[in-house]
């Protein structure tokens, strides 16, 4: 907020006021250290010497628990934060031995005559007889709290939206750029290479692998329809369809559409004719889906066409109308398949 004062002589002066905010946070996790073996870690280690657990992280930073079966005490500077450190209970009765230590990390020693706090550890000696040591073993828990601090200032900058579509969009109507053309029944369009090389393995192999496109610039396609092309061309570079019509129109456009995906190898134009195509599954239409989700492999096209088709009425008007006849003459593995799935 800035406010202006005017004051004697016409000058004038600002006051301004920013903020921000201090946020005190904390990120806790755990580890469990076994010693197996506790008499002959002991035995084995020297003075000064000490055994590592296996590593964890906890905020960010990795710790390790370090076991001295001779202790040794020895200053360590680490972070601030909280430790707690317990015996696994091996009787319900029996009580844990824990130690708390917050600041500055130490050396963790069973002695009790060094260390910060380390009075609240259990002696060797009562190690030996107590319920905590079992079959020569026994576990420790560690818990760490690591407490971290950030200043956080209030931020008026709004991030719109990504919008790199709009502006590839908007390459293609502009033509700017474009080093090849498709011939596409009576229609020619214009494309960039690159971009239909990003989109498409099956563009990337025809306009820079070893065929006769990548040096002539023109490809010509005679089993597409027009407009079809055009609209994959549009979400090639913006990566959504437009605005079709609904109804039978709508419909064909996206079996055609689903078709020239897999024909290109675009999975994620071919889901979304898949996902169109299930709004339409009727008892007039489930049987051609089904065939044409058996032929380009559309997986969940095919189980949503089961799915309608498990009810006996819908299933029966199906297999009435015509287009039945079409699946089975045409994918008669697919018709054992359907009654597998919708058998009671």
């Amino acid at each position: 907020m800035e406010r202006s004062v005017f004051g004697g002589g016409g000058v004038a002066q600002s006051d301004s006021v920013s903020a921000s905010a201090i946020v005190a946070q904390t990120v806790k996790g755990s580890h469990v250290l076994k010693i197996d073996g506790y008499s002959r870690v002991k035995a084995s280690a020297g003075s000064g010497k000490f055994i590592s657990s296996g590593e964890f992280v906890v905020g960010g930073i990795t710790w390790d628990i370090r076991h001295r079966p001779a202790p040794q005490a020895q200053p360590c500077h680490g972070r601030r934060g909280k430790l707690r450190v317990q015996l696994a209970r091996r009787r319900r009765r029996a009580s844990p031995v824990v130690f708390l230590w917050q600041g500055h990390a130490h050396a963790l020693s069973s002695r009790a005559d060094t260390g910060f706090g380390c009075r609240r550890f259990i002696m060797r000696k009562a190690l030996r007889g107590s319920a905590y040591l079992k079959d020569d073993c026994f576990s420790v828990r560690c818990d760490v709290t690591v407490s971290t601090t950030a200043v956080r200032i209030p931020r008026s900058v709004a991030v719109p939206p990504p919008d790199m579509h709009q502006h590839i969009g908007r390459l293609l109507e502009s033509q700017v750029g474009t080093d090849v053309t498709f011939q596409v029944g009576e229609e020619t369009f214009a494309a960039h290479r690159l971009v239909l090389a990003a989109r498409s393995p099956v563009f990337m192999a025809q306009l820079f692998g070893p065929m006769k496109e990548r040096s002539t610039g023109h490809v010509r396609i005679d089993d597409m329809d027009p407009r079809v092309f055009r609209t994959m061309l549009h979400f090639i570079y913006t990566d959504s369809l437009p605005d079709m019509d609904s109804g039978d129109d709508a419909r064909a456009m996206a079996q055609h559409l689903l078709v020239a995906a897999d024909r290109y190898d675009m999975e994620r134009l071919k889901l979304t004719c898949e996902d169109r195509l299930c709004d339409y599954i009727n008892t007039g239409t489930a049987a051609t889906t089904l065939v044409l989700a058996e032929l380009h492999g559309s997986r969940g096209l095919k189980e949503a066409c089961f799915e309608f088709l498990k009810s006996p009425g819908n299933l029966k008007a199906t297999m009435d109308c015509d287009e039945f006849q079409h699946l089975t003459n045409s994918c008669p593995s697919l018709l054992s398949e359907l009654l597998a799935n919708v058998a009671p």
